[in-house]
């Protein structure tokens, strides 16, 4: 088996859950990945041989502006190729191909995997780049979908467009010189008509469309590593604290927003461990009862704090969601606007109105956060968030490929 995204540590996680479960099924598993050294690290350490491609994703993801298409024709023209060459070598011999990820990443697994007449899969780690009457695309950059526009399928149709004049050309040009046909759709052809949806029900559910989506649950990479021993100090030092973190986001204004964090969490007497992530974010002064910590493991740390305010990733809700633990959501784009919506639906957590909190609206999103009644709603959700994601990807790959 052959798996092979690029993104962040949020596109990365799930596909070494999947990996480790295939092993343990007993297939033969191989990753690309970009060649981030954090991400190899995670991949020796779960046994996954790595192929790197592509260039490394913290640093673009610290250069890049949001929002901005500058660069952005390069970047997809370079992953396209790289797909054709390094993913295609990759994957000779394998029985199936499992892709996630940009829509130049996708669209040229999808070819190799025709080419080389194998399995290929098209995954997503949350819903909403996916075809749905239900809910308008995302903006593409560079491409705005045209205004006024309130029909959810016509701004699919105008998104196909958009993706077929950023991307076709490229794609095309590569099918062509293997001997494959060009393709009018881009997205779609990337897409499948059955696309894996690697979200939890209860927290992701998704409605009935024209797409015949498999959602198979979260893939959650099981992670027995101890926590380090400072923290483990902390923890124990006092009451459960409130855990304040960013993931792979760039630094934009996230340093004031943990400054605001961490006045709202001691305005209630409490305590606040901030996660550094790829902001390199860090306590706002040396007080002893702030706590700045690196990449540690959330699902034995998110059971031990009180709170935890984020960003809105698919896998840090799905984890605070697991350990049953309350949420308030500072989303900042891309899908994390859904993921807020869905803890504040779900009773879970709080989804705070907007990217920039002030101390007055964060304290105000704690109360009830960490209200009774908030509590006993997230206790009652946990037990419902499925754990076996990834063993039910693996089973049906493995069952697919006979």
């Amino acid at each position: 088996m052959l798996l092979s995204t690029y993104g962040s540590r949020g596109s990365i996680e799930p596909m070494v859950g999947l990996a480790v479960r295939l092993r343990e099924f007993g297939a033969d598993v191989w990753m690309c990945a970009p060649p981030d050294e954090e991400f190899g690290t995670l991949l020796a350490g779960a046994g996954v041989p790595m192929v790197p491609v592509g260039q490394p994703v913290r640093p673009l993801v610290a250069s890049v502006r949001p929002g901005s298409a500058v660069g952005l024709a390069r970047r997809a023209a370079d992953l396209i190729t790289a797909q054709f060459t390094t993913v295609a070598a990759a994957a000779e011999g394998c029985d199936a191909l499992v892709a996630t990820g940009p829509l130049p990443v996708t669209a040229g697994a999808r070819s190799v995997a025709e080419r080389l007449g194998i399995r290929y899969v098209h995954a997503s780690h949350q819903p909403v780049i996916l075809p749905s009457p239900h809910q308008p695309p995302p903006a593409r950059r560079g491409r705005p979908l045209p205004p006024g526009v309130s029909d959810n399928r016509a701004l699919w149709d105008a998104d196909a467009r958009n993706a077929n004049d950023m991307f076709g050309a490229e794609v095309n040009a590569h099918r062509t010189a293997i001997g494959l046909p060009p393709v009018d759709d881009v997205r779609d052809y990337a897409f499948t008509a059955r696309p894996w949806l690697a979200t939890d029900p209860a927290l992701s559910p998704w409605p009935s469309t024209d797409l015949d989506v498999v959602q198979t649950g979260a893939w959650i990479r099981p992670d027995a590593r101890p926590l380090p021993p400072a923290l483990e100090a902390f923890l124990g030092a006092g009451e459960p604290p409130v855990y304040v973190g960013f993931g792979s986001m760039p630094p934009g204004g996230l340093q004031d927003v943990v400054r605001v964090a961490v006045e709202a969490v001691r305005a209630r007497g409490m305590r606040t461990i901030v996660s550094r992530g790829w902001a390199d974010l860090v306590p706002v002064d040396d007080r002893d009862d702030c706590l700045s910590v690196g990449e540690v493991n959330h699902q034995e740390l998110f059971a031990r704090v009180a709170a935890v305010v984020h960003h809105g990733s698919a896998g840090t809700t799905t984890t605070a969601a697991l350990a049953g633990v309350p949420q308030v959501v500072v989303a900042q784009g891309a899908d994390q606007p859904y993921w807020a919506e869905r803890v504040g639906a779900a009773g879970i957590g709080v989804a705070h109105d907007g990217p920039m909190p002030t101390v007055e609206s964060l304290s105000a999103a704690l109360d009830t956060a960490l209200a009774p009644g908030t509590r006993a709603r997230v206790a009652a959700v946990a037990g419902t968030v499925r754990t076996d994601g990834a063993a039910v990807a693996a089973r049906l790959l493995l069952d697919g490929a006979g």
